[in-house]
């Protein structure tokens, strides 16, 4: 999985990369791969050896297994950090106290993304979509400052996380 988001993160990188350095580099060249690859005197030569299918793929949006579209906007699916605000496996009464504690949540935190699942057979509330653990405890910390009765039950998860791409692409 880490070789995935390094990969993942290096495509992103690159993607940016292609777009903006192609604009100012002498010279008018497809990829930021050809930029890179320009024979200058005295300095060294580069030499990029790979598939002609990843060239075709730097400066392209992709729709493939990663991005999914949700509500007309786009995102990357990739490992990261959530708080679980809550947790319960009670029949009777899990599910209501999970919609209960993310409206609390969504009033204290408007901006906050929630996410209330149920897997057999537990109802769980979880907030956030991080890419780091320090993060994810910032928020915990201040979820526990303004609501401190969910203090003593929250903690971070690692699940997968939604990264938007909107402000990517357009």
């Amino acid at each position: 999985m880490k070789l995935f988001l390094f990969f993942t993160g290096i495509f992103l990188f690159l993607t940016c990369v292609g777009n903006v350095s192609a604009q100012y580099l002498p010279g008018s060249y497809a990829t930021i791969f050809d930029a890179l690859q320009e024979k200058q005197s005295g300095k060294g030569e580069v030499t990029i050896d790979q598939p002609l299918s990843i060239k075709n793929m730097v400066g392209t949006r992709q729709s493939g297994r990663n991005v999914e579209t949700s509500d007309g906007h786009s995102f990357l699916k990739a490992q990261g950090y959530r708080v679980q605000v809550f947790s319960g496996n009670n029949q009777r009464t899990s599910k209501d106290e999970a919609f209960r504690k993310e409206q609390q949540i969504k009033e204290a935190f408007p901006g906050l993304k929630t996410y209330v699942t149920y897997v057999a057979p537990f109802w769980r509330l979880r907030v956030g979509d991080y890419s780091s653990h320090d993060e994810a405890y910032y928020t915990q910390r201040r979820i526990a400052e303004v609501l401190p009765s969910f203090g003593k039950e929250m903690y971070i998860v690692r699940e997968e996380i939604q990264i938007p791409l909107d402000n990517y692409f357009n």
